[in-house]
């Protein structure tokens, strides 16, 4: 059996990843996995093990970071988060292309370890239709909005570091367009 590919899909918050990611998992074609994650913090009543996340003991995560078992990891309001590598490798091993939908920084991390990676970032129209999406939710005050369109502003010029950039003007078209990249490194 041939071995999947690792895709990772990148991009600033507020720019669409899980919506796009969303679209691409309708294309049965693409024989898609998503990766689930690993956390420390508690399971909420709708989560389940091995589904949602993989739920750990903050000693067991410093304990994978230290033997290297996670792709990638970041500390985030109080909990850890990563990707571990079994979960990714057996899913490769098994033939599926394995998606990771994470932020610059994990990506980076990932990049690192694993150069062969598909890397896609995904970017907006414009700064100002970013803003617009990411005040459009209305969920955040306005001290948080300003902290995420600076750490987009940093994270776009990273884009350089990905083999593919996609512009989601449209989710539809952002979505065939990266269908075709796969499909050209498959």
């Amino acid at each position: 059996m041939k071995k999947g590919l690792l895709i990772i899909l990148s991009g600033p918050s507020g720019v669409g990843k899980g919506t796009v990611r969303e679209e691409l998992f309708k294309d049965e074609t693409l024989n898609l996995a998503y990766s689930i994650s690993m956390t420390t913090r508690k399971p909420r009543p709708n989560e389940r093990e091995g589904k949602d996340y993989f739920f750990v003991e903050e000693d067991d995560f410093k304990d994978k970071i230290q033997k290297g078992e996670l792709l990638e990891y970041a500390q985030f309001v109080g909990n850890y988060y990563g990707t571990p590598k079994f979960y990714v490798e057996q899913l490769l091993d098994e033939g599926k292309n394995v998606v990771l939908e994470i932020e610059v920084q994990g990506a980076l991390q990932v990049m690192e370890k694993c150069p062969q990676a598909l890397t896609i970032f995904l970017v907006p129209p414009s700064f100002e239709e970013l803003e617009r999406r990411i005040r459009g939710r209305r969920t955040e005050t306005e001290d948080v909005v300003k902290q995420r369109l600076d750490k987009a502003r940093k994270e776009l010029a990273t884009k350089d570091e990905y083999k593919y950039v996609v512009e989601n003007d449209d989710v539809i078209k952002a979505k065939n367009r990266i269908a075709e990249i796969i499909k050209e490194n498959v």
